[in-house]
């Protein structure tokens, strides 16, 4: 029988559905869900289970009637779904449930996000960069410098600090996150140690620092520019006084470029030839990924020009919405009271929006492809890339499944995989899965 009443079109990729669940079908769920509730009941003067069905049915019909539409609408959108052969990108956005009198079916109406139909166009012939692999002698020599930096002891030495020097310092907080004056007392002094020029560290606080000996300090200053409150305002600017004392100044002590040089890098290393060959490798492989990467974004470009695209609002909002989302925690694991930030929050979201659509794009043109190319993921390849992922967060395959499928995440996690494979596809590294049913028979 035959759930969808109607099924129109209200959007680009935005579809209507309304849906009529059999009234057979809604007394039997409406008797289930009154049992439950007459075996829960306590009424004072009845006993428990034994309050009779008329006296449930007043005193807690909203309850009951709630409870049962909660109970059917999942079950019969799918049912819906399935029937009118939909594909959604969310989960359904249900706008109306019409009343009913008692014997009547159940109607509601739902609208959904689907896919765009996507005529496929050239998805064979690209223009990608192909930049060299090999590593130049230079690059292996400034390897093998970092190295040489990273294995030497610090050593105190006696003149003005400068770049590259480890500087022992106390920082001292004069003003609050926003600017305003520390009252008297307020402020907060920290002993740090820090390399000046370091990308980690406060620019203004490696040139306040250079020049300075043991015993001498400096004030500066750190500004910081947020977005403006409102459409079209200026930025805003927080200035923030600080005032460093140096402690101690320290310099490495590099080691020669010898073989017992090599081998305090790694016993592994013989000779410092053999570490200049690991180094080489390594550096190597960085290249290739470096190249498989670019080559990547160019492909995902091309498709993206060939192939314009309407495209579904609901899904693209989702996407800003887990930006911003994931931006305001970045903030706030570098420390940043982001309640009581002063950001203009919506034009973050517009600023993301561009991005956020490229994204969506991006995901349904593979999408797309994956299906016209037959490029399938099978369970043993689905099973190694969850162990490869539970091993990198140091859990079990299991336990990852459990979390992922617990937070809906596990089919996002295949699709995830079927796209990145989709691209090497196309890039011609990896050829198209055999067909589920091929799949299925080995």
């Amino acid at each position: 029988m035959s759930v969808v009443v109607s099924l129109q079109d209200v959007g680009p990729c935005r579809k209507q559905l309304t849906v009529e669940v059999p009234a057979p079908a809604v007394e039997a769920e409406e008797q289930r869900v009154l049992s439950e509730y007459s075996r829960k009941a306590r009424i004072p003067g009845f006993r428990a289970g034994k309050v009779p069905v008329k006296l449930v049915r007043q005193r807690f019909g909203e309850d009951i009637g709630r409870e049962v539409v909660e109970r059917l609408l999942p079950r019969y959108w799918k049912q819906a779904q399935a029937e009118a052969a939909i594909d959604p990108l969310l989960p359904p956005e249900v706008e109306e449930v019409k009343e009913r009198q008692p014997g009547e079916a159940l109607t509601f109406v739902a609208v959904v996000e689907v896919r765009p139909q996507i005529e496929l166009r050239n998805i064979r012939d690209f223009d990608l960069p192909n930049p060299s692999t090999e590593p130049g002698g230079m690059e292996v020599d400034d390897a093998v410098e970092d190295l040489r930096r990273r294995v030497a002891p610090w050593v105190p030495v006696e003149r003005a600090a400068a770049r590259g020097d480890l500087v022992t310092a106390d920082l001292t907080r004069l003003s609050g996150a926003h600017g305003e004056e520390m009252a008297e007392g307020e402020a907060k002094t920290d002993r740090i140690d820090v390399e000046l020029g370091d990308e980690r560290v406060w620019e203004e606080l490696t040139l306040a620092l250079s020049g300075l000996s043991a015993g001498q300090e400096a004030s500066f200053e750190r500004r910081h520019e947020h977005p403006a409150a409102e459409e079209g305002g200026a930025p805003v600017v927080h200035v923030e006084k600080f005032r460093a004392r140096v402690e101690t100044v320290q310099e490495r002590d590099l080691p020669p470029l010898d073989d017992d040089f090599a081998a305090q890098v790694s016993p592994d290393f013989k000779a410092l030839s053999e570490l200049r060959e690991a180094l080489t490798q390594r550096l190597r492989y960085n290249k290739i990924e470096h190249r498989r990467e670019e080559r990547e974004r160019a492909l995902i470009e091309q498709l993206r020009e060939r192939h314009p695209l309407e495209l579904p609002q609901g899904v693209v909002r989702r996407e800003v919405e887990s930006m911003v989302k994931d931006y305001a925690q970045s903030l706030a694991q570098r420390g940043v009271d982001v309640e009581h930030l002063q950001m203009d929050w919506n034009r973050v979201a517009s600023d993301m929006m561009p991005l956020a659509e490229r994204r969506v794009h991006s995901r349904l043109l593979l999408d797309a492809i994956a299906e016209a190319e037959a490029v399938h993921i099978g369970e043993e390849e689905f099973e190694r890339a969850l162990a490869v992922l539970a091993r990198s967060q140091k859990t079990s395959t299991p336990q990852l499944r459990r979390a992922l499928d617990e937070d809906g995440r596990l089919v996002t996690f295949r699709s995830q995989l079927r796209r990145e494979k989709t691209i090497r596809h196309l890039l011609g590294e990896e050829p198209a899965a055999a067909g589920p049913a091929e799949t299925a028979a080995t």
